[in-house]
């Protein structure tokens, strides 16, 4: 298995110095911008950051997150860990517990011999010792396959080309001013660099998910367990649980399990046991939309991890290896294409920018022209509101807010950002949306069927951070009531309306504060419309 990664590993970054090696080359032969003081510069900055950010991190988790360094493991799990390193000649990594109901866990350092494994609280109230186990596992395999070295090195790259970009721009700039011969070629390798920039990002990102398959890998073959692993996955990624808090760890109070992303990391789950079985058919419902929803392939192009339904399947193709059934298989049949949602939607998404450009095109003309552009503007701007409010009205839905569970809303396809379902949810708040972050004002709920992701998101932003600093403590295990629009993109979570909590409600003004700017704006655009007629 290590030998297959590193292979992967080795030849991916191989392309991508290729590719910086070949636009150097290029502006060699064909200008004399000095970009090897760019490049020097770059790979200055990133040895810095791979040498001082562990211990940057480090107090940034301290600070911000009240991490507590130094945790000691339950004796099971602590005596998992340390059997892992001794087979990987590891150190044991430094712990650290975030005390927050929310289940996360993530590994950061420069080596597997400085790893640090970060877990909440939250990862052993809603996991058993098995699930724990794997948990922990995953991360170890990111240690052990120096994912956060090979990272660091791949990342120079995309970090080089975009650096040669903007030299290259400045410098046609400046070859424009001076006629210098380099402005012949700097603007095209310039472009050159960006598009090549884009694409090394996106060969990150695919080295990234393929280092994610190798570390359930790793985690499988140290705990033999297979399907903990898997159902440690439903319960973090997608939630399916309706079993209480672990007791024997909750008393302690002592990326979820790397699933998202850091713009995507939100810890959410939708789940149902029966018998202390998750059941197989909710996991098969709520895998629907990753396998079905158009939009869950884009979301993984653009993600450093996987869909968790294409780790679920590759989880489950090994269990056989150690006596297991396999945990799951995706049996569902599609009951349409969905593709005609798709691109109703993309439609939707685009036409408000589309009418901007040819509107802004108009305008410029007719002015040029000398022709009165006020009418012309007020019609555009007429058009370019009727279908921005479109676009509102579908992520905005004005029908009944009904009442639902956290299964449920997993087991809809039709549904993304652009799309939403209004609902009403009933639960208990267990913690932080990005668990333990003091600047973070959004939650999770857990109801009887799961939990899941609550953002909470007033229109002026520092208004969300002296919520999260002073107020949202107050709801910390409290029961409540939420109304707001349910959405995927790919993690499932509710944007918030109203929050109610001992019978006072909290309302949140983003949807009322858009639509008075849509009634400005046609105001707007009906004075340009008319004033021709009354000057």
């Amino acid at each position: 298995m290590k030998k297959n990664l590193l292979g992967v590993s080795l030849l991916t970054i191989t392309s991508l110095y290729f590719l910086l090696a070949a636009i150097i080359i290029l502006i060699a032969i064909l200008t004399d911008i000095p970009v090897i003081y760019g490049i020097f510069a770059s790979i200055i900055i990133l040895i810095l950051q791979f040498l001082i950010s562990p211990w940057l991190t480090d107090l940034s988790m301290k600070w911000f997150y009240k991490a507590q360094f130094g945790y000691e493991l339950p004796e099971n799990i602590k005596a998992f860990v340390e059997e892992v390193c001794k087979q990987n000649n590891m150190k044991f990594p430094k712990i650290g517990y975030i005390d927050d109901g929310a289940p996360n866990a993530f590994t950061y350092g420069r080596t597997k011999n400085d790893a640090r494994v970060v877990v909440t609280r939250g990862v052993f109230e809603l996991l058993n010792e098995d699930e724990v186990k794997a948990v922990v596992g995953h991360e170890l395999g990111h240690a052990a396959h120096y994912d956060m070295l090979f990272m660091t090195v791949a990342q120079l790259v995309p970090l080089v080309l975009y650096g040669i970009y903007e030299i290259c721009m400045d410098n046609e700039k400046g070859s424009s001013r001076s006629n210098s011969n380099n402005g012949d070629y700097t603007a095209l390798i310039g472009l050159i660099a960006y598009v090549l920039y884009v694409i090394s990002n996106y060969i990150i990102l695919m080295l990234s998910r393929t280092r994610e398959y190798y570390a359930d890998s790793f985690s499988i073959e140290a705990t033999k367990n297979p399907n903990s692993l898997a159902s440690a996955l439903v319960k973090i990624g997608y939630g399916l649980t309706t079993a209480p808090t672990n007791a024997k760890h909750s008393a302690a109070r002592s990326n979820a399990l790397g699933i998202f992303d850091s713009k995507t990391s939100k810890a959410l789950i939708v789940s149902s046991q029966d018998d202390g079985q998750i059941s197989k058919d909710n996991i098969k419902q709520a895998m629907k939309w990753e396998q079905w929803n158009i939009w869950a392939k884009w979301y993984e192009f653009n993600s450093t991890h996987p869909l968790i339904s294409k780790r679920l399947l590759a989880i489950s193709n090994r269990s056989s290896e150690f006596n297991q059934e396999p945990y799951i298989t995706f049996d569902l049949k599609k009951e349409e294409s969905y593709v005609d949602d798709f691109l109703i939607e993309v439609l939707i998404n685009v036409l408000p920018f589309l009418a901007f450009i040819i509107s802004l095109v108009i305008c410029v003309f007719i002015l040029v022209n000398e022709g009165n552009v006020l009418s012309i503007a007020g019609i555009c701007l007429l058009v370019i509101l009727a279908f921005s409010f479109i676009k509102f009205r579908r992520k905005y839905s004005n029908e009944p807010f009904k009442e639902t569970t956290v299964r449920d809303l997993l087991s809809e396809v039709k549904v993304s950002h652009i799309t939403s379902i209004p609902c009403s949810l009933e639960g208990i708040i267990i913690g932080r949306g990005n668990p333990g972050c003091i600047f973070n004002e959004d939650f999770v709920i857990k109801d009887d069927s799961g939990i899941i992701f609550l953002d909470y998101n007033q229109p002026i932003n520092v208004v969300n951070k002296i919520f999260a600093l002073f107020k949202s403590p107050e709801y910390f295990d409290k029961k409540v009531k939420v109304n707001g629009w349910y959405r995927r993109s790919p993690v499932p979570y509710v944007e918030l309306k109203t929050i109610e909590i001992d019978g006072q409600v909290k309302k949140v003004y983003t949807y009322k504060v858009l639509l008075v700017f849509y009634v400005i704006w046609l105001i707007l655009a009906v004075c340009l419309l008319v004033a021709p007629f009354i000057m």
